[in-house]
């Protein structure tokens, strides 16, 4: 039995253009929320949606579905899609991973 307590890592990354694992966060994350900082882009993936999916949020406020280059869990951490808002090369970056 859990003991109800959830896990919670917050980090950094600087964006490769290409995809992009982030594993030390040392668990299999149920939610994850990615922020482009340089970019102005936002993206939430939760344990009910497809892997290498996520709503993606941009500048201008517009919300969609990204069906592919969204974000994907490992046992660790997770895979961010070369996504061209999120996952900008060079760009900064921060996350939040929830179990």
């Amino acid at each position: 039995m859990g003991s109800g307590r959830s896990r919670k890592y917050i980090g950094t990354f600087v964006g490769t253009g290409a995809d992009l694992e982030i594993r030390k966060v040392g668990f299999r994350p149920v939610h994850v929320e990615v922020y482009n900082v340089s970019g102005l882009c936002k993206m939430v993936w939760s344990k009910t949606m497809a892997d290498d999916t996520a709503l993606k949020q941009i500048t201008d406020g517009t919300l969609s579905l990204a069906a592919t280059n969204g974000i994907t869990p490992l046992s660790d951490g997770f895979a961010l899609g070369a996504d061209t808002d999120a996952n900008v090369d060079g760009e900064s970056g921060f996350f939040v991973a929830t179990d």
